[in-house]
C-alpha cells in the first residue's frame, strides 16, 4: 500500500507541487529516500525516526521507501521532514489515510517531535491555494501563511503529536491569525538635514519617479544621511507589491515571527559583498540584495569600493527588473524592480575639487577611482548630483527644514498620477522610471519651447538612446510633481541639469 502527501519545491518564488509517496514492503528494515534529494532531505530519515519515537510511535519493522515525485526535480531543504513523517504515519495507520488529501504539508522536525519553522511558508500557501488545497505548516510560520487568503484552511501545529491529535479530534487546532508589523518606526526626518537644498530636491524627484540616483561629494557632506531619509518619503507598498516583497523575504527566511510589513525594503549591503550576495546564488540559489530590494531601495555607499564585476552585475536587474540565476541543472528567476541610490567620493582621498584642498595623488587619484564604475552602469543612473560640504553658516544659523511628511504628500500625489496613467495604458509599470520607451515618448512629449531645448541638448551633449529616454522620464516626473500634463522647457532643463551635474563633478576632479 502506498500512502501519499503533497508538499512543494521552490523555484525562485514559485512553488512547484511535489508528491510524497511512502510504501511499506517486506524486506530489510531500513528507510530509503529517492527522488533527487539533497543532503538535508536525505538526513530527514534520522529526524523522522527520532520524532516518531518521541511521539510514542516506533518505525515499522518493514522496508520503508519514500519517493519524491517528480523524480527529476531537485529537492532541497528541510521542509520535507513533516510531509514524510505524516505520510509514513498514514501508512502505519496512526492517522486516517485520507486525512492529508486536502493539504500541502511543509515543516522541519526536531528530534523531540517539535516542528521548527522553515523558509517559504507564504509562497507555499499561495501555491497550495492555487491547487485548491489547505496548508499544514509550523506554528511559527502560521501568521505568515495566513496572508494567502482568509478562507484558506491552514493548520499550524507545534509538534507531531499535536498534528496527530487534531486528526483524531482530541485536540483541534485553530487557524493562525495574519500579523503585520510597523516597519516605519525610527525613520529620521528630512527636517533634521541642514543645508543641501539641491540634494533634497533631487531626492524628492527620485522618490516620486522611482529614479536611480548617484550622489558625489566629499566625506561628511551628508550623502549617507540623505539616503537614510529616503524611506520616510516613499509611499507604503500596495497590496500587490506587499505580496511580492513578502514572498521574496519568505524564501530568504527574513520574515520575523511570520509578520509582514508595508514599508518598502531599504537594503544597504557593505562594499565587500560578493557576486552571490548581491545578485543571488549559492547552494540553493537564494535571492540576493537586488531581489531583496524589489519594490524598494538598494543603497550602495562608497560605490567605487565595490568590485567592478559586482557593480556590472547590476546592469541586467536595473534594465529588466529581473534577476536570472542560471545553474547547470536548473534556472531560477527572481523579480528585482529596484531603485538604486549610490554615494561616492570624487576620489580616493575624498577632497578632489574642494576649495583649498589638493588631491594627494593628483589627477590619477580621481581618474583611477572613478574608472572603477563602468559607463554602461552610469548610463542607467538618471540623477547625478553634487553634494558639497555643508557650510558652517548652515550649522550655526540653521533654518527649519521641510518635514518628511510634507514631502511624502507630494511624492504620493505624483505616484498616484503615474499609477493611474500606466493602468490606462495597460502597462505593468507603476513609476515613470520603469515605463517603456514607447509610452514615455508619448506621455513626455514636450511643448514647442521644450522641444527646441531638447534638440539643442541632444546635439551638444550627445545623449545615448538610453540616456535620452531616461532624461525624458525625469522630466515627466518633474511635471507630475507640479501636477501638469505637458512637459515644459523648465522640466527638461532641470532633468538635463541632474544628468550633467555628476559629469561636471567628475571632470572637475
Amino acid at each position: 500500500m502506498v500512502s501519499r502527501c503533497k508538499t512543494i519545491a521552490f523555484s525562485g518564488i514559485q512553488a512547484i507541487p511535489v508528491d510524497v509517496q511512502v510504501m511499506l514492503s517486506p524486506g530489510e528494515v531500513k528507510m530509503s529516500i529517492v527522488g533527487l534529494a539533497d543532503k538535508a532531505v536525505a538526513e530527514s530519515r534520522e529526524r523522522v525516526r527520532s520524532a516518531l519515537h518521541a511521539s510514542g510511535l516506533s518505525m515499522p519493522t518493514q522496508r520503508v521507501t519514500v519517493n519524491l515525485a517528480p523524480a527529476d526535480l531537485p529537492k532541497e531543504g528541510s521542509h520535507y521532514d513533516l510531509p514524510i513523517a505524516l505520510a509514513l504515519m498514514a501508512a502505519m495507520g496512526a492517522i486516517p489515510g485520507d486525512a492529508l488529501e486536502g493539504y500541502v504539508v511543509m515543516g522541519e522536525l526536531g528530534l523531540d517531535g517539535t516542528i521548527a519553522p522553515v523558509a517559504g511558508a507564504l509562497p507555499a500557501a499561495i501555491g497550495a491555494n492555487a491547487l485548491g488545497k489547505g496548508l499544514i505548516c509550523p506554528a511559527a510560520s502560521g501568521p505568515e501563511a495566513a496572508w494567502a487568503g482568509p478562507d484558506m484552511d491552514i493548520l499550524a501545529p507545534r509538534s507531531l503529536i499535536g498534528m496527530a491529535n487534531h486528526f483524531k479530534g482530541t485536540q483541534v487546532l485553530s487557524r493562525p491569525i495574519a500579523k503585520v508589523r510597523d516597519g516605519n518606526g525610527g525613520l529620521g526626518d528630512m527636517a533634521d538635514i541642514r543645508g543641501q537644498e539641491t540634494a533634497k530636491r533631487a531626492l524628492e524627484v527620485a522618490a516620486a519617479g522611482g529614479h536611480n540616483m548617484l550622489m558625489i561629494g566629499p566625506p561628511g557632506s551628508g550623502k549617507s544621511l540623505l539616503a537614510s531619509r529616503l524611506p520616510g518619503i516613499l509611499p507604503p507598498l500596495s497590496p500587490k507589491e506587499l505580496l511580492e516583497v513578502s514572498m521574496i523575504s519568505s524564501i530568504a527566511g527574513l520574515l520575523a515571527d511570520g509578520q509582514l510589513s508595508s514599508a518598502r525594503p531599504f537594503r544597504t549591503p557593505h562594499h565587500s559583498a560578493s557576486m552571490a550576495a548581491m545578485v543571488g546564488g549559492g547552494l540553493k540559489a537564494k535571492p540576493g540584495e537586488v531581489s531583496l530590494a524589489h519594490n524598494g531601495v538598494l543603497f550602495l555607499d562608497e560605490l567605487p569600493e565595490f568590485t567592478p564585476q559586482v557593480l556590472d552585475s547590476l546592469r541586467q536587474p536595473l534594465e529588466t527588473a529581473e534577476t536570472v540565476i542560471a545553474r547547470a541543472n536548473h534556472r531560477v528567476s527572481y523579480p528585482s524592480r529596484l531603485q538604486l541610490i549610490a554615494a561616492m567620493n570624487p576620489c580616493r582621498c575624498g577632497m578632489a575639487g574642494e576649495p583649498g584642498h589638493q588631491c594627494r595623488r593628483g589627477v590619477r587619484c580621481a581618474s583611477d577611482y572613478q574608472g572603477r564604475i563602468s559607463g554602461p552602469l552610469l548610463d542607467r543612473i538618471d540623477l547625478r548630483i553634487e553634494v558639497p560640504a555643508v557650510a558652517a553658516s548652515d550649522l550655526i544659523r540653521p533654518q527649519p527644514g521641510e518635514a518628511s511628511a510634507s514631502i511624502a504628500e507630494r511624492v504620493a500625489r505624483a505616484r498616484a498620477i503615474q499609477v493611474e496613467r500606466y493602468a490606462a495604458f495597460g502597462s505593468n509599470a507603476v513609476t515613470n522610471a520603469h515605463a517603456s520607451n514607447t509610452i514615455i515618448e508619448e506621455i513626455a512629449k514636450p511643448d514647442a519651447a521644450g522641444q527646441a531645448l531638447l534638440e539643442e541638448a541632444a546635439d551638444a551633449l550627445k545623449f545615448s538612446a538610453r540616456g535620452y529616454h531616461r532624461m525624458l522620464k525625469v522630466a515627466r516626473t518633474l511635471a507630475d510633481l507640479e501636477g501638469v500634463k505637458t512637459v515644459g522647457r523648465i522640466h527638461l532643463a532641470e532633468a538635463i541639469s541632474y544628468r550633467m551635474a555628476g559629469d561636471r563633478a567628475m571632470q572637475a576632479a
